[in-house]
């Protein structure tokens, strides 16, 4: 079914991480009646969040479209990451929106990644819609909430227009909405608000030629590649001949197929019009930011701007003893393949040639451990780094990057989160109590002293802390943070860990391995309780006897052991230490294995 662009919305749907954004989307598809009343997607939630790691961290890591029909209106929905460190979907996607929903929640209000989403949809013109949604919430502030959403449209407004904004009000896990806190049954006034407050797209419908700008990738083994994007001009048919405009290069290709959005799906339609999302095939070079273009003339769109990359880590084959037992994919060649894929639809990535492998730099700790996670599940075997701060030269100063940090805690953690954060040279901003009785600190700190605080204040505060971090600019560097921690506890041989020897070992720190797990030496086992690493034998196994004595055969008391996720062994990482990673097993190691190289190359350095 083919509309005309006056019947279409492109509405993007942004807020801050956990405020709503997925879960709202669920009600529009279920009010819609995209799905059937027995279909099992009527009982789902977070439909749209279709990655396993989606579903185990509870947040959106990549934009997903979706398109709804409500009374007589083709509504195109693109569901965004609220992480900051996944901002990069963001941007990318913003570019097939006409409009956005902004949702708030009505407790914590606007929080450092809504600042960033909001700054960018209005830098590029789109219609805000407000929604205040949790409203149900017992610590609800809603007249304090509105307020702050004045100030912050008035901080970022580009146009004077974009001052009068609706606002309308919603708990989006009940499916209600309303434009007063008196809300209907169902989402109704959202429906409304989008076909009324949301224009319809700026095309140009009846020129000759057409505009395509390439704003996602994905793909099957059936079709292969699909380019996805906005129709901003003319209209497209299947078969159709086209050129893509990649920086001044122009590449002839063809439409093999063209797909608009039907609910959780794809349509196979022979022509779309300027003002819809499609999804097409057979224009396998193009990426995104590349215009796809018809006509003798052809005229690229404006490409789309990303914000540099703040973190890079090393990525390269393993190179550990154990190599090569655990993974499908070992070798330099397939990380790079690897790594090349991702940069297709990927891309506030970066990557460059590093040794054996590769630097990958990206927005923050997440943002690349979220790749490194993916790639260990597709069966690949690597090593990782300790994550480094990327710098930029500017006027000639080098300078670090440097983030606002919002924290929200109960009042008896306060003194341990200024402790840590006094220790890594954070400026304070604002302190205020919350509605809810906790303490919200804002504070200004350099990238590199945001690695590891997040699981250092989890620790500390027995992991009730809220915390969320955004960029806020460059300054030049005053002197680099370095990372305080224990030395190691480190396996002195190769063998089978026993035990007889963790028994001993356990006094010395903490473990992070149990009883009958492989190692090798230079393999680090556990937190030292000392500020040295300890070479320590941990495959020792108990000398045999003709003692029958209660002390000799009492039974051994192991204190469990600490088992570190992904993010933790990287937080953990010094700079001459390295991060095994298969689809099996975690393993902290030194660079250097062998401990009288390793001690020499210290005394050197």
């Amino acid at each position: 079914m083919t509309f005309e662009k006056d019947r279409i919305r492109n509405v993007a749907i942004i807020a801050h991480v956990d405020h709503g954004k997925t879960t709202l989307v669920d009600g529009l598809l279920k009010q819609s009646h995209t799905f059937r009343d027995n279909q099992a997607e009527m009982s789902q939630t977070l439909i749209m969040d279709s990655m396993d790691q989606e579903h185990e961290r509870g947040i959106t890591i990549t934009a997903k479209q979706t398109c709804v029909y409500y009374d007589g209106y083709k509504i195109n929905i693109i569901d965004t990451p609220g992480h900051a460190d996944f901002s990069g979907e963001v941007e990318r996607t913003l570019n097939m929106a006409d409009g956005v929903l902004l949702i708030v929640d009505a407790q914590e209000g606007p929080m450092p990644q809504t600042k960033f989403v909001l700054s960018k949809a209005l830098a590029l013109g789109l219609k805000p819609v407000v929604i205040i949604n949790k409203i149900d919430k017992p610590a609800a502030r809603i007249p304090e909430v509105l307020s702050e959403i004045e100030s912050l449209f008035l901080e970022l407004a580009t146009d004077e227009s974009q001052l009068f904004y609706p606002v309308y009000y919603s708990i989006a896990r009940e499916g209600k909405a309303g434009k007063t806190t008196e809300l209907d049954n169902d989402l109704h006034v959202i429906f409304e608000s989008i076909i009324n407050d949301i224009p319809a797209p700026s095309v140009d419908s009846d020129s000759d030629s057409a505009q395509l700008l390439v704003a996602a990738l994905a793909g099957d083994n059936y079709l292969g590649k699909y380019c996805i994007g906005k129709i901003f001009r003319g209209k497209l048919k299947k078969g159709q001949s086209v050129k893509i405009l990649h920086d001044n290069s122009i590449k002839n290709s063809k439409i093999d197929n063209l797909f608009i959005y039907k609910g959780l799906g794809k349509e196979e339609v022979s022509e779309a019009s300027a003002g819809d999302i499609v999804a097409i095939t057979g224009v396998a070079e193009a990426n995104i930011g590349d215009t796809i273009a018809t006509g003798d003339n052809p005229e690229a769109l404006p490409g789309i701007e990303l914000e540099a990359p703040t973190l890079s880590i090393y990525i390269g084959p393993n190179t550990s003893p154990l190599k090569g037992r655990e993974g499908d994919y070992t070798t330099s060649r397939q990380i790079a393949e690897r790594l090349e894929r991702e940069l297709e639809t990927n891309i506030a990535l970066k990557i460059k040639p590093d040794g054996l492998g590769y630097k990958v730099s990206g927005r923050g700790e997440l943002h690349l451990s979220v790749l490194i996670e993916t790639m260990r599940r597709e069966g690949y075997e690597l090593e990782a780094g300790r994550p480094e701060v990327v710098y930029r030269e500017i006027d000639g100063v080098k300078c670090e990057p440097i983030e606002d940090l919002t924290i929200e805690v109960e009042s008896e953690y306060v003194g341990a989160v200024s402790q840590e954060l006094g220790i890594r040279k954070a400026e304070l901003k604002t302190q205020d109590i919350t509605a809810s009785g906790s303490t919200r600190f804002v504070y200004e700190i350099s990238t590199a002293a945001l690695i590891g605080l997040r699981n250092n204040l989890l620790t500390a505060t027995k992991g009730t802390v809220i915390m969320s971090s955004i960029p806020s600019g460059y300054r030049p560097v005053e002197g680099r943070y370095k990372p305080e921690r224990n030395g190691a506890l480190i396996a002195f041989e190769n063998g089978v860990s026993t035990a007889y020897a963790l028994d001993s070992a356990q006094a010395r720190g903490t473990l992070f391995i149990p009883p009958g797990v492989s190692v090798y030496q230079g393999m680090i086992v556990g937190l030292s309780n000392k500020k040295d690493d300890i070479d320590i034998n941990i495959c020792r196994e108990k000398q045999l006897t003709n003692m029958r004595t209660h002390a000799s055969d009492g039974a051994i008391q192991l204190t469990p052991y600490t088992q570190l996720s992904l993010e933790q062994c990287l937080d953990f990482l010094l700079d001459d230490e390295l991060l095994e990673v298969t689809p099996k097993s975690l393993r902290l190691r030194k660079r250097q294995l062998d401990p009288i190289k390793r001690k020499r190359e210290n005394r050197n350095a």
